[in-house]
């Protein structure tokens, strides 16, 4: 591999990296097991030739249109050839990490493994969009260091979100599905506004303060949601000294 490859490989994983990083100093005071946040990096990546077994089919009947013409077909695309098989994906390697994970013993443990399976989905997806982008690779690697992967880190905390509350007995029927549909529906409108820009070049501007605001209530929505988590497992651990103390 020269020197160039290398460095565009760097370009493509860190952004992905730096937020698995980020997850991980959250949860430094019980840590998960290295080798589990492995496998769960390790499936993200296999999640991402596990949803082509859902979109290259559907692409290829005619069920989801390849090809799109308005803001709308975008959106319907976005969520037929990406939302719905990729977040599919990334919750059966997530359920099949966690079927039977004694380490997963804690609330915010959901969204560490969570983000585990998203962040390896996207450093995968980002090295084939980086590599695939030539000489505009530069200019790639950063748009999507800004958007993208944090996109899938976002949708991985709400999968994850919801799928802690259901394993540790809030099972209620809107967890079950919100386990699969928020994180969908967050997919399915990023990439909906995203390839909306492409097809409807007089409103553009429109599009992109659109895509701005949305990243940003999504990035309040997940903070709450990590935070509730952590508050969660510290009220656990407060009763479960005082217990003892008593």
């Amino acid at each position: 591999m020269t020197s160039t490859a290398v460095f565009v490989l760097m370009a493509a994983l860190m952004p992905a990296v730096i937020l698995l990083i980020v997850i991980l100093i959250r949860d430094k005071e019980h840590p998960e097991p290295p080798q589990q946040l492995a496998k769960g990096v390790f499936y993200g990546v296999l999640s991402v030739f596990a949803s082509m077994v859902l979109s290259v089919p559907a692409l290829a009947s005619g069920l989801v249109p390849e090809n799109y013409t308005s803001a709308m077909g975008a959106v319907f695309h976005a969520f037929g050839a990406a939302a719905i098989p990729e977040e599919t994906a990334k919750l059966f390697f997530l359920w099949l990490l966690l079927r039977r994970n004694p380490y997963f013993d804690e609330y915010f443990d959901g969204i560490v493994y969570a983000v585990c399976i998203g962040l390896g989905f996207a450093g995968l997806e980002n090295i084939l969009y980086v590599f695939g982008a030539g000489e505009a690779w530069a200019m790639t690697a950063v748009m999507r260091a800004l958007l993208a992967v944090p996109a899938h880190f976002f949708f991985a905390v709400l999968m994850g979100y919801y799928y802690s509350l259901v394993h540790f007995g809030h099972h209620s029927r809107r967890n079950v599905v919100l386990m699969w549909l928020a994180p969908v529906v967050a997919h399915g409108i990023y990439d909906g506004i995203i390839m909306s820009i492409d097809v409807a070049p007089h409103v553009q501007g429109i599009f992109a303060i659109a895509l701005l605001l949305f990243c940003n209530e999504m990035r309040k929505l997940c903070t709450r949601h990590i935070r509730n988590l952590r508050a969660a497992d510290d009220d656990h651990y407060d009763k479960y000294y005082t217990n003892l103390h008593y």
